[in-house]
């Protein structure tokens, strides 16, 4: 197992420096000068060509890749163009609002949405399984800023209950989870129903039955832990994804987080911060990816042989 893991951490070695040679490349052939952005629309044209050449912004493109790639190295990923701090202190200092975000939506999507997967498998074609089907095709259809929106009217404006915007407390809480959180618990329901129903029509799963077994324990300890690997795939994407940014729910509710900042960043053509907040996504989506690999083989006992 030990070398699996080493294998799969060298292997996002090329991937991290494949997102920062095309996010490199894009914001490099952008228009716009950083240090016209850095300097003002007032700033002399000598005092333009002079920072320039401090930034080493004249050099040819490979260079200023190989500097790019050794300051990232050193964790220093530039200084912002509008708040002139560090890159990474100002993506560190919003990172854990969302990370907080997405624990908290897969969380409550976990809760509702694999039960629920369970028990329309077990009551196949029946009024519940019809019912629950709908409604996880539903939450999956909804789009995010429509449903965070219509929150807010129905939550905040109308009943007055939760704030609009934050996230600070856990009432702040309440409606980005619930904006995120049902569509992924749709997507998680789907995907555990579909799996359960695979695994309950195998073999092992008749002689279980046929040897007098209780059926909550042939669901839980046979048919359930044989159906979780597509379910750990899409929940750990889901999770990758939300670390990434709920970039939607995140600017609908005026959330602090990552996904929000980029947006901002983006209207204001903030490069080092967009440079910055992509190769934070790439890292964050690896490691959620070498996560969910390792946790293969500890709910599979076969995979777990194969690095023995």
């Amino acid at each position: 197992m030990h070398k699996f893991i080493l294998k799969r951490l060298l292997m996002m070695v090329p991937v991290i420096l494949g997102v920062v040679f095309v996010i490199f490349t894009v914001m490099y052939i952008t228009p716009g000068d950083p240090a016209s952005m850095l300097l003002g629309e007032r700033a002399r044209p000598e005092d333009i060509a002079k920072l320039r050449e401090e930034m080493g912004l004249d050099n040819p493109f490979l260079v200023q890749y190989v500097s790019y790639i050794g300051r990232i190295i050193q964790l220093d990923f530039g200084t912002s163009y509008s708040t002139k701090r560090p890159v990474f202190s100002e993506l560190a200092d919003r990172f854990p609002t969302t990370a907080l975000l997405a624990v908290l939506c897969v969380s409550l999507a976990i809760i509702v949405g694999i039960p629920l997967g369970i028990l329309c498998a077990t009551k196949h074609h029946s009024i519940f399984d019809n019912i629950a089907s709908v409604l996880g095709l539903v939450m999956l259809s909804i789009p995010n800023f429509w449903l965070g929106l219509m929150l807010i009217l129905f939550f905040s404006i109308t009943l007055g209950l939760l704030p609009v915007s934050g996230f600070s407390t856990p009432q702040h809480w309440i409606m980005p989870m619930l904006t995120i959180g049902l569509s992924s618990a749709g997507t998680f329901m789907r995907f555990t129903r579909s799996s359960m129903l695979e695994v309950v029509r195998q073999d092992y799963i008749m002689t279980a039955r046929a040897k007098g077994q209780k059926e909550s324990v042939i669901i839980i300890k046979h048919a359930l832990k044989n159906a979780l690997i597509p379910v750990i795939t899409v929940v750990g994407l889901s999770f990758g994804v939300l670390l990434g940014g709920a970039v939607l729910t995140e600017t609908v509710f005026a959330i602090p987080g990552v996904g929000n900042y980029m947006v901002q960043s983006i209207r204001s053509r903030d490069g080092p911060i967009i440079q910055g907040g992509v190769l934070l996504f790439a890292l964050a989506f690896s490691f959620i990816n070498l996560l969910v690999d390792i946790l293969y083989g500890f709910v599979d006992p076969r995979i777990r042989s194969q690095y023995k």
